[in-house]
C-alpha cells in the first residue's frame, strides 16, 4: 500500500471496512434489494473532527496533514508520495510541499472526497 492509500484510508476509512460495508446483507424473503446510497466524504469535516486538528495547520501544510492522520511525515515519505502523484524531482522545498498538499487534496477529490474549492486552486 502506498502513502496516498494510507492518507485516503485514514480519511475515508480503510478499504477493508468499505468492502465489509458494501457486502450485501441477507435479504428477507420476497424483499427487493435496496441499493445503498453512495455519499461523498467531506474531507475537511473529517479532518477537523480528528483529535489535534485545532493544533495543526493541516489546511496548508502537507506535514501537518500527515501528522494529523498518523502517517509518517518524513522527507522520505513525502518524496515517495510526490512520486506516486507524478513528481519525480521532489526536493522538500516549501514550493514542493505546497504542490504536494494541493495535489493530495485534488487526488482525494478524484477518489470521492468533497474538498473545499480553496484546496483545489
Amino acid at each position: 500500500m502506498g502513502i496516498f492509500s494510507s492518507i485516503k484510508n485514514a480519511i475515508f476509512g480503510s478499504d477493508e471496512a468499505k468492502a465489509q460495508e458494501a457486502a450485501p446483507a441477507p435479504a428477507a424473503p420476497d424483499a427487493p434489494a435496496a441499493p445503498k446510497p453512495v455519499s461523498a466524504v467531506d474531507v475537511a469535516a473529517r479532518l477537523d473532527a480528528m483529535p489535534g486538528a485545532d493544533k495543526l495547520n493541516w489546511r496548508t501544510s502537507i506535514v501537518d496533514l500527515m501528522k494529523l492522520i498518523g502517517v509518517d511525515s518524513s522527507y522520505a515519505n513525502r518524496k515517495e508520495l510526490a512520486g506516486e502523484l507524478g513528481r519525480s524531482n521532489y526536493e522538500g522545498s516549501a514550493e514542493d510541499n505546497i504542490w504536494l498538499h494541493k495535489v493530495t487534496m485534488q487526488e482525494l477529490a478524484k477518489n470521492g472526497g468533497t474538498v473545499p474549492a480553496e484546496f483545489l486552486d
